[in-house]
Parts: structure tokens; sequence; C-alpha cells
């Protein structure tokens, strides 16, 4: 069965009860169930929180591979030294996942569909679009507040809040976000556990378990509270501010530029780390996570200070966008200046492009990317690059130097004019 043709009821159909209900839920075809299920998903299902209580489920509830990852939590069968006596780790384990799901698992999935009232298909879909795995209809996998959680979605598409496409791109937001968040959070309670305590990473990570309850309820409270902040911020750089940022960008513009249409005015910038390829293969484990951490912590600081927004580090590069060319130029010169005035990190080479860019899915695209990731490739160790039309933003401000370069063939974009970004008066950012 093609997932793509599954739709969720408009609200025009959940108005008009033409919900499938439990009976056909359960009169639908077996490829809803066994046949549904991808192979190894009991075993991922362990990744993504769903583990059953061993000691309340029975051989039918009990999805292939729960054993192993409760034993495995708890040390059990293996000659590495435990913190606790195996039945005590069990139980810690199985206590911090009631707590954090709410309840002890006691419903299938149709179960849950159904007291959403709303099709397995539909509640499928809205699953997936969380990153959840499969699971078979025998799977005792949910609890009361997976149901609540379906029906706070559904009540919004059937209230007319949001359309179905909405809902479910707002909804693998919240996954997609999330699940990067606590691997973050989680390798980085294990490091801190590790390197406090001088035991192994495997150690440090049964010790996670259970000491990660106390930290719940502040961790929520964070979350909660910078989502708030976040969305605010979000809302007055995305909208409130969204027009007065294109007619800034008019200037020196003709309207015939290849992001002419795009609707958000941005100055992009790349920061990639010099030789990190080779340095990497020469680093141990604990060095390179150092110098990866310290890179992006580095990063995160200038970009947050000089009001950025870091949209997405892959290993060696960082990508983030400002809303002027002014506080582009000065993020770049900053992040230039500080990976060169540190001894453990190598240079960086830096650009910045003025121009307008499409936001979506928490990245930015457009030609104003491609071509600041172009120019990149061009800088030289501990130089910011731009282009002409960016230099011609900048022209009139004598906080910044502009240096113009040789004219170069840039794959996709033609001859291009580069400049050399240099510091002219005063003292940039300052980074306390």
């Amino acid at each position: 069965m093609n997932d793509d043709n599954y739709v969720l009821e408009t609200p025009g159909q959940l108005a008009a009860g033409s919900l499938e209900t439990p009976g056909r839920c359960a009169a639908q075809s077996s490829e809803d169930g066994a046949a549904d299920r991808v192979p190894g998903a009991a075993e991922d299902a362990g990744a993504a929180g769903v583990v059953l209580p061993a000691e309340e489920a029975g051989p039918a509830d009990n999805p292939p591979g729960v054993d192993f990852i409760m034993d495995e939590a708890a040390g059990i069968g293996s000659g590495r030294s435990q913190t606790s006596d195996p039945r005590e780790a069990r139980h810690a384990l199985q206590s911090l996942e009631t707590r954090l799901l709410g309840g002890e698992r006691r419903l299938r999935r149709r179960d849950v569909a159904a007291g959403a009232g709303v099709s397995l298909l539909s509640a499928r879909k809205l699953w997936r679009a969380m990153g959840f795995p499969n699971l078979g209809d025998d799977d005792v996998a949910f609890t009361e507040r997976d149901q609540d959680a379906l029906t706070t979605v559904i009540d919004v598409v059937r209230e007319g809040l949001l359309t179905e496409e909405a809902a479910i791109s707002v909804t693998r937001a919240v996954g997609q976000m999330t699940d990067r968040m606590v691997v973050w959070q989680i390798e980085a309670l294990v490091e801190d556990i590790a390197a406090e305590r001088n035991v192994s990473d495997a150690e440090a990570r049964r010790v996670l378990v259970s000491e990660l309850p106390e930290l719940i309820e502040p961790m929520e409270k964070m979350l909660i509270y910078s989502w708030r902040r976040q969305l605010n911020a979000g809302v007055q750089r995305l909208a409130v501010r969204a027009q007065a940022g294109l007619d800034s960008s008019e200037e020196g513009r003709q309207g015939t530029e290849d992001d002419a249409p795009l609707p958000l005015a941005r100055a992009v910038g790349f920061a990639d780390l010099v030789s990190y390829t080779s340095l990497s293969r020469r680093m141990n484990e604990k060095t390179l996570a150092k110098l990866v951490q310290r890179f992006e912590n580095k990063c995160a600081e200038i970009i947050s200070v000089g009001g950025g927004r870091l949209v997405k580090t892959v290993g060696d590069e960082v990508l983030f966008n400002c809303e002027t060319p002014v506080a582009g130029a000065e993020i770049s010169l900053a992040l230039a200046e500080a990976m060169a005035a540190d001894d453990f990190l190598p240079e960086a080479r830096v650009s910045m492009v003025w121009g307008r860019v499409l936001s979506r899915l928490g990245d930015i695209y457009g030609p104003t990317v491609n071509l600041a990731a172009r120019l990149t490739a061009l800088a030289e160790p501990g130089t910011v690059l731009i282009d002409s039309t960016t230099a011609a933003a900048l022209n009139s401000d004598d906080r910044f130097v502009l240096l113009p370069q040789e004219v170069q063939q840039v794959r996709g974009f033609g001859a291009i004019h580069p400049v050399v970004l240099a510091r002219g008066r005063g003292e940039g950012l300052v980074v306390d």
C-alpha cells in the first residue's frame, strides 16, 4: 500500500462524521498489520523509545528485540562492570520510560486511532511525520498521552486552524527537531558523566538512566521557555520585518536577478575550517570531539551576539544568516578573527553574500546560498570573501575595507568579481 495515497480527513469530512470507525478499521486488510511492518522495526523502536516494560508485557505484547534492549541497558550478559544489580537497572529503565511516556504502554495502534476518532491510515501518517517506526497491530506500544497528542493534531485540522498539509509539516518539524535535540542532550550528559567520574563511555550511559529523572522537569521547562522565545523572535524576523528587509535590498538591484522572486532578504554566510579532513584523520575521538564542539560553540556565540541565526552545522562548516549586510559583515569578520586567534582551532575560510532566499524546513535555499558556498572555496584561510553586489551595499561604511580581487569563473554563476572584506574603523563585535 502506497503511503502517498493516504489522506488525513479534511475538516469537512471530520465534521460530517465520515471517519472510519473502529469497526471499519478492524475490518481493513492485513496490509495495515504484518505487511506494514518494516524489517527490524521492533529493534528500531528501542531508539525511538518504543520499549515495553518487560515485566508487564506478555509474549504477544512484546515486540522481538525488546528483551535484548532492556538487557543491554541493564548490562546483563556482558563482561562490563555494572553500576547496580541488573534487576535494579531494569526497574530504573522501566520507571524512566513510564515517567517520560506518561504511563504504561497499554494501547495498540488501532486503540489510539479509534480513541482519537480517526482512521488508522490518518494516525499512521501523523506518526510517520513525527519519525516513529512502524508497529504491528498486536504491539502494545502506546499510552493515553499518545492518544491525547494525536487528538490535539486532529482537532487543529478539524477546527480548520491548519490544513492537512500544514499540520503534517508542523508535526514533522517537531519530530525532527526534538529527535536531534535529545541526541545532542544525551551525548552531552554522557560525556560529562564520563569525564567528571572517570568512567567508561558505556558505564556513563548506564549511569544516565538512573540520574536522568532529576533533570526531566528542568529540561522540559527550558524547552518550553526557549520555544516561546524563539517563536516570538521568528515571528519578528520572518513576518513583521520581512517587507522592510526586501525594501532595503532593492538598492543596486534591477529586479531581474535570479533570486528576485524569493521572499526574504538575507545576508548568508559560510565559515569552513581549513584542513579539517586531514586533521580529523590524525586525531583521536576525544580530541576530534573537542575540536568540533569548540568550533561550533564559538560560531554559535558569535552569530548570536551579532544578531544572526545559525542555520546548520555540517562537520567543519557552519551556515548562518542575518537580516542586514552590515550584520553579516560583522559576524563574518568576527568568525575569521576568532578562529585565527584560537591556538587549538585551524583558520577558517569565510564568505558572505547579501541577497534573497527561500526559507523552508528550517533551512534556506536559493542562488544567494549557492554563491556564498562557492565563494567559501575561493577564500584564502583567515579571510572573508564577498561578491560585488554585497560590496556595493557596504561601500559607504567606514567600518569595513573592501579589497577587489581578480575576476573568477564560478560554476553556475559565470564571471564573479570577488572582494576581500577586511576590518576598518571600530572594534567590531564584542563577545564577552
